[in-house]
């Protein structure tokens, strides 16, 4: 089906959804991103943007190619604009109640033949795939943040995926330049079931009063060669994802090990959600740390 697909819908004007529209524009699909919000896609035409031209001031990519991509590229806030779409990736918020619900619509308005997938970092594919009357064409495509740089793809097949649709979605990964990894459908999937437990245990070493939260992360960059600190790769994500994908974890593998570290908890509840606001871990209205491009979610 693979070659089929000449368009992608993309839901969600945010990080993740931006930077999927960026990078399928930029290998030659046309690409529809929806956000309900006009605002949002208004910020994330001008950071699509910024990147691109950021990416030929590099010399990363031509100004051919940048052309092309803008070309590619149509922003809209009608969900109805996906029914011409081959293949529709959502990107909203992490929870599960809103992704099924905007799969209960895409199934809907999405032609018989498009596949759905999902890019959550954490939520089951099946219990998304049962709220559509085509779970055998529902899957997981995990894209890491950036996506328009990070390198994997995280395909996660659901009880009633197809072999027809992962076999589609992975040839679609690659075409995108990336790398794919395949996992089945248990909480966390496979980057997340290991990186969150990490993070939550760096939570865990400041709530303790181990060390502080410096020598932490400069611990864990120079004794594993992580390029991040844990607690610094955290406000990256957003500390609010951090907890909602442990939550996760916690309530779908059941054990202690898997529950949110209190000061976790307490950093979200007081609106501390990492770099994003300003504020996480560290405080980045004082002063502005050096954030790279790190594996998310």
């Amino acid at each position: 089906m693979v070659g089929s697909v000449k368009m992608i819908g993309v839901v969600g004007g945010g990080q993740m959804g931006s930077g999927i529209a960026q990078l399928a524009a930029m290998y030659g699909f046309d690409v529809c991103l929806l956000d309900l919000n006009s605002q949002a896609l208004s910020t994330a035409s001008s950071s699509i943007s910024s990147s691109i031209n950021r990416l030929v001031s590099k010399s990363h990519i031509s100004q051919a190619t940048a052309s092309d991509a803008f070309k590619r590229l149509r922003f809209t806030t009608n969900l109805n604009d996906l029914s011409v779409a081959d293949f529709v990736i959502e990107a909203v918020v992490e929870s599960e109640v809103v992704k099924k619900t905007l799969f209960v619509q895409l199934d809907k308005i999405a032609k018989t033949s498009a596949i759905l997938a999902s890019n959550t970092s954490s939520i089951s594919i099946t219990r998304l795939a049962s709220s559509t009357t085509r779970p055998q064409q529902v899957i997981g495509m995990h894209f890491m943040n950036p996506p328009p740089v990070m390198k994997l793809i995280e395909i996660v097949r659901g009880a009633d995926t197809s072999d027809e649709t992962f076999a589609a979605t992975k040839a679609l990964s690659q075409r995108l330049g990336k790398t794919v990894i395949t996992s089945q459908d248990y909480s966390g999937f496979i980057v997340n079931r290991i990186l969150m437990p990490m993070i939550n245990e760096a939570f865990y070493a400041l709530y303790t009063h181990v060390a502080t939260k410096e020598d932490i992360d400069t611990g864990m960059k120079l004794g594993t060669n992580h390029p991040m600190g844990p607690l610094e790769l955290a406000d990256f994500i957003g500390l609010d994802v951090c907890l909602s994908i442990m939550k996760v974890l916690h309530a779908g593998l059941g054990e202690n090990k898997y529950a949110p570290c209190p000061l976790l908890v307490q950093y979200v509840d007081a609106g501390r959600l990492g770099k994003k606001r300003g504020i996480g871990v560290y405080d980045y209205s004082k002063e502005p740390r050096s954030i790279k491009s790190s594996s998310r979610l």
